[in-house]
């Protein structure tokens, strides 16, 4: 069936627009919407609440139904349920809430991620602003202003831009910090820009969006500060990684952190990171590393596990220090994955047995590499690093 899908954004729609809308035989559309373009006398209405019952009748229907959206209807709008229903489609867009509310801020967007906590899990969203310096949030009633600011105050300096409203004759846009955004009624529906106001503008680029993903990962230990050679080896790091599988939305932690170098992988490959250290000269190491590989990773000082209870949930954690009561105190905490470095073969039977029993899929590997050093002659001998054992364990 052939619908008609108008965008609204509180200006009149085009001419060809209103002339579907008065040819409609059903109309479909918000509360907001069917007052805001009344329909012709005697057209029935289905008012969106839940969206499955309302396009149950909507496939029913025989006739011109035309849809009544928020701005621009294919950008995180109904276009994707309709295409799924097989409906050919004829959509008038209008201007999107998320280029609106730039618009008002007075800011560039190619450089901003767009995340959508609208009937989803706003945890991340959440780690979407943790990790990057420009995202505009989609909101949804209890996953709002408020909400963002709970979960980032303290930890993230953020600015906010609350945009309510945008262009209706109530439209309000407000600048406030999360704390205060804690404080404050806002009005739905409404778009939250999320910004670093350190970085208010980012570098031009060619693709819209977050940035693409780093030219390689596992770095050579040369970049990143170290002590005593404590730091975990570049081949053994792109295991971890693999079993971390760190992205956007994700949180992961690293604990007993040294360098940071995986929590500064993790946030160089888009999530949010955590790196937990017990001492001031190894967090301001951390701190250093970070600030040279230019990413966001938060760093909590204070023993483990004690120190893990006031920190977010993570996704993944990775724990190169602190014992077996420390992954006893991880593992629950893990949505999806934990990967645990160790030394000693004895410790490999018992972290699985824990592991396993807390409901992971876990595996062990013993790793070790052999690095080609050049002789004085010219030839090559092999270097081995110190070989680990990795325990890892995946949720389903």
């Amino acid at each position: 069936m052939r619908v008609t899908v108008i965008g609204y954004d509180g200006t009149a729609p085009e001419p060809e627009a209103l002339a579907r809308l008065a040819e409609a035989t059903l109309i479909v559309g918000g509360a907001r919407h069917l007052a805001a373009l009344p329909p012709p006398e005697g057209v029935p209405t289905i008012v969106l609440g839940r969206l499955a019952p309302a396009l149950d009748e909507l496939d029913a229907h025989e006739g011109r139904p035309v849809v009544l959206a928020s701005g621009d209807p294919g950008f995180f709008g109904i276009v994707r349920a309709l295409r799924e229903r097989g409906h050919t489609l004829e959509v008038f867009a209008a201007r999107s809430s998320v280029s609106l509310a730039f618009a008002r801020a007075g800011m560039s967007w190619d450089d901003a991620l767009v995340v959508s906590a609208n009937g989803r899990d706003i945890r991340r969203a959440v780690n979407a602003c943790r990790a990057h310096p420009k995202v505009a949030v989609l909101t949804a009633p209890g996953a709002g202003p408020a909400e963002l600011g709970r979960e980032l105050h303290p930890q993230t300096p953020r600015a906010f831009v609350v945009c309510e409203n945008l262009g209706a004759p109530d439209e309000r846009v407000v600048r406030v910090r999360p704390a205060e955004a804690t404080t404050r009624p806002w009005r739905d529906p409404n778009v939250v820009i999320v910004y670093d106001p350190r970085k208010p503008v980012g570098p031009a680029g060619w693709i819209a969006g977050a940035r693409p993903g780093p030219s390689g990962w596992a770095l050579p230990e040369s970049e990143f500060e170290y002590r005593n050679g404590q730091i975990t080896k570049a081949e053994t790091r792109a295991y971890i990684l693999s079993r971390l599988g760190p992205r956007v939305g994700d949180l992961v932690w690293d604990i007993g952190a040294g360098s940071g170098s995986v929590a500064i992988e993790c946030a160089r490959l888009g999530a949010a990171a955590i790196a937990v250290e017990r001492d001031e000269e190894s967090c301001a190491r951390i701190r250093r590393n970070v600030q040279r590989h230019g990413v966001k990773v938060a760093v909590s000082r204070g023993e483990s596990p004690a120190v893990l209870d006031h920190l977010p949930e993570p996704d993944a954690i990775f724990v190169g220090g602190g014992g077996l009561k420390t992954i006893q105190a991880c593992a629950p905490r893990a949505l999806r994955a934990i990967t645990v470095s160790l030394a000693a073969i004895e410790r490999v039977a018992p972290v699985l047995a824990l592991l396993r029993a807390e409901g992971y899929t876990a595996e062990a590997v013993q790793l070790s590499a052999s690095r080609l050093t050049p002789l004085p002659d010219g030839t090559h001998r092999l270097h081995p690093t110190n070989p680990v054992f990795i325990a890892s364990g995946t949720r389903p």
